[in-house]
Order: structure tokens, then sequence, then C-alpha cells
């Protein structure tokens, strides 16, 4: 079949609309798009998203929800089980059995920036981006499990795989580039690109954005799985994420998204939780802040972990209490932080087919098939449809949850700057206030007003400040090396 008449046959053969006025170019670019895509999936996938859609859409749906068992969800409570968690976690890092998978698909173009979130600079002191940041978590790390477990200098390695989109990937590669991969290894620095989808009317025709392209949109953070099965360049085919991870004998895996300035990457209370419970896919959450709190929960839906929407939850099953402790029923709000084995990682591609897509709609430039002519729309005009990161978690065989506290790991940035909520004013004070408490924790003062920012290459969770018992902090500085510390006191 040419084709022309495959496409024909699924419905799309609009797609050839400008075909016969096109240049010889830019035929074959169109005939190259249309080949490499499998247009009887994009059709499945719209009319099972619709479905879903509607399924979740009925009343009836919210009869299926139910919250967390309790003991699928354990928290850090004592002292005793947090350093337990954290032996076996600095453990499985000094064996070098741990990776990292970061989320850095987004562009800033809320915060009123083209370049990757990542890039971004929250306004701290240092001046610092979130990757950079990031970046020296892994490298504190690295050296705390140097020490505890006497390996020599620079043997540890976290290898972090950074997955971007079309739009960030060259700029993420030269951001690292031009800053020296923040003093990493290059080599551990893995950057990869996750797939798309084409851009669909809300009757599921395939938009064009110009008379020889079609329309597309990365494939949501849940891309990430088929992402880990794809070349990592076009040129080494037989290279991808999950044949590097197998190669370095990495066997867990933590997964987070870039816009969270508090995130610890790699964490090692989390990732010993989980080895601890055996679990093949975690979860870390923190509570609700409130019932009606615009954030996603992890719960159960027919008897399986799943993280239901806000907007799925009735207001009665958002204002339920648990009788016993007062807390939320359904309180596990989701913060895209995950554990997985990569066993578990391996396992996905033989269940992807049922995983779910959802759609966004979204105002989506195309080309007026009437005119020729651009169209910029001013309201929703199409829909992208996405996978997400979670959509996995009814798929798991052995599933644990993790809660912390949303003060000390959770402060997504999100909005515009001057917004009030999950903005750069927002991410910098929570971080700067976590440091504070870092050095009185210690056995410092610091005096009301005054900012100190400890690098990360100092102290990953507040450990290593020994040398500031009994100082009182007078003065606003950046302590960039330990000591530095005399010189703002």
């Amino acid at each position: 079949m040419s084709l022309r008449s495959r496409y024909e046959a699924a419905g799309q053969a609009h797609l050839f609309k400008f075909w016969d006025t096109l240049t010889e170019s830019d035929q074959k670019s169109l005939a190259a798009q249309l080949e490499a895509l499998d247009i009887d999936r994009v059709n499945r996938i719209y009319h099972k998203s619709v479905a879903a859609e509607n399924l979740a859409a009925d009343p009836g749906a919210h009869d299926n929800i139910q919250p967390l068992p309790k003991d699928a969800s354990d928290s850090v409570n004592t002292e005793a089980k947090e350093r337990e968690w954290r032996a076996i976690g600095l453990e499985a890092i000094a064996s070098g059995s741990v990776g990292v998978l970061l989320l850095a698909g987004g562009q800033g173009t809320r915060l009123g920036s083209s370049a990757p979130k990542g890039c971004y600079d929250i306004g701290l002191p240092s001046h610092k981006s979130l990757f950079q940041y990031q970046a020296e978590r892994i490298a504190r790390l690295q050296t705390i499990a140097e020490q505890d477990f006497k390996k020599p200098k620079g043997s540890v390695v976290i290898p972090w795989y950074v997955m971007t989109s079309g739009p960030t990937r060259h700029e993420t590669a030269d951001f690292f580039a031009k800053n020296s991969f923040f003093g990493l290894d290059p080599k551990n620095i893995i950057i990869f690109e996750q797939g798309t989808l084409p851009c669909l009317t809300m009757d599921g025709k395939i938009l064009l954005e110009t008379p020889s392209r079609i329309a597309v949109a990365p494939d949501g953070n849940g891309g990430l799985y088929a992402a880990t099965r794809s070349p990592i360049s076009p040129a080494d085919k037989s290279r991808t994420v999950l044949s590097d991870l197998a190669a370095r004998n990495i066997l867990y895996v933590h997964a987070y998204c870039v816009d969270n300035c508090l995130v610890r990457v790699a964490d090692p209370v989390f990732i010993g939780c989980s080895i601890q419970k055996q679990a093949d896919c975690a979860a870390k959450v923190v509570p609700k802040s409130s019932p009606t709190e615009s954030v996603g929960v992890v719960a159960c839906r027919d008897n399986k972990f799943s993280v239901v929407e806000y907007s799925e939850i009735s207001k009665e099953q958002a204002e339920k209490r648990d009788p016993e402790t007062g807390e939320l029923a359904f309180r596990a709000g989701n913060i895209a932080n995950h554990f997985y084995t990569t066993t578990f990682l391996n396992k996905v591609q033989s269940f992807e087919e049922q995983l779910p897509f959802h759609i966004a709609r979204k105002k989506i430039p195309h080309v007026d098939l009437e005119t020729g002519q651009a169209v910029k729309p001013a309201k929703p005009n199409g829909m992208k449809l996405e996978m997400f990161i979670f959509d996995v978690f009814p798929f798991t065989e052995h599933f644990s949850v993790l809660e912390v506290a949303r003060n000390e790991e959770f402060s997504p940035l999100k909005n515009a700057p001057g917004t009030g909520s999950d903005d750069p004013e927002t991410s910098r004070r929570d971080l700067l206030a976590q440091q504070t408490r870092f050095l009185e924790k210690a056995g410092a003062t610091v005096k009301e007003g005054v900012e100190i920012e400890i690098s990360p290459l100092v102290s990953y969770a507040g450990e290593g400040l020994e040398n500031v018992k009994g100082r009182t902090f007078t003065k606003s500085g950046v302590v960039g090396e330990l000591e530095e510390l005399d010189v703002l006191v």
C-alpha cells in the first residue's frame, strides 16, 4: 500500500492537501515524517484517550477510588529509621548501583524565559541555576558515600541521565558544556530526548504546522519510558539509556523533575527505604496542604495503585479524614519523585500499549487547509496527547510510598515571578529558609533577616556543619567552602 493510500485508509488524507504545490525537497521532508509515523497507532491513541476521558467524567467513576492502604505508606518519623534507610541507600550508591533520571524537557516560558527550565536562576545570592544546584548535590553525595565507605576519592559515580525535549536538547547540552558540566565528569552525564506525538484537531485529525510539516508536541513526562529505549544519539543507534544502565550495573534509579529546588537528588533515605521494602517502583509524596489543593494524589483505583487527579475526586472524598489520625484520607500529594529498579524499567515495554494517554486541549498554530495561511488561534483549537510518568503505577508488583515534609523537599517552580505561589520568589525563600534550619540544627544562631546560602558541595542535607556550633551569623552571604563559614560570622 502506498503512503498516500495508507493515510487515506486511516482518514488522514488531508495531510497531502498541499502535496502538488510543494518543492521536491519539501515533499521528501513531509514523506519522511509520514513514513516514520505509525498512523494507525495515532488513531488508536486518540480513540482510547477520548473514551478514557469520558469514563473519568462519569460521576460513578469516583466510586472505584480508594485511599492508600495504611501498610503501603511510610514516613521518616524517627531518627533511627532515617539512619537505617540512609545507610542502606548510601551503601547502594557507594557500590555504584544507583543512577538518576532527570525530567528536564520543559522551557521556562511561564517564567519569561525561552531557555530550558533547568538553566533558570531563582535569585539565590550565588545565582546558581537549578541544573548547577542539582549537579552539586550529586557531587556532594558521591563524596559522602566515599567517606562513609572508605572509598578512594573520585571512585563513586552516580550517572545522571538528563531527558530533554526537541526544543531544549541542544541548548541544554550547550549549557552543560559552557559550565564545564558543573564539575562532574562529562562521561557520566547522558543527555537524551523524549519522543513526540502529532497534535490533533478535536475530532482526531492531525494538524499541519506548515504545508510540508505536521504539528508535533512532546509526549509528556511519561514519554520517559519509551525514550530510555531509543538511541541516545543518531550517531550510535545501539546505545540507549537502558543499555547504558546495564553496562554500568545500575540496579536502582531515582527520577525527578528539574523544577523542584529542594529535591534531594538520589536521596539515600528514599532509595534505602525502597530497597528495604523490596519495591520495584516507589513514589515520594508530601501531605496535601488542604482538601482543595489542586494536586493529584497517590491512591488506589480499582484496587491498583494510581495517581488520581484532583478533578477526579469528589468534594466528599477530598474532605474525608482518617478517624484515627484526623489526617486527610486522600493526602499523598504527588510530586513526580520516583524510585525504580532497572528490572522494572526493562519490563515497561511489555505493558506499554496498555498505558493511557491524556488529552491536553491547547492553542496550536497550524496552516488553514483551505487558504494555506498560517493560523495562530486565540482559543484552544486542538489537543496534545501525553503520557504521565505515574501511569505505570497500576502495573507494579511491589509498590511503596514515602511521605516527606513539604518544607524540606518540595518547592516547585511553575509560575511567573510575582505570582505569590510556586514562583521564583517562593523557591528562593524555601531554599534559604531550609539552609537557616540546617545551621540552627547544627548549633548556630542566624540573626533575623540574615540570609545564608550554603553550597550543596558543603552540605547535602544538613550534614557537615559541625564547626558552626555556638556561632552567630550576622551578615548575609554565600558559603561555598567550609572555611568561608568563619568569614560570615
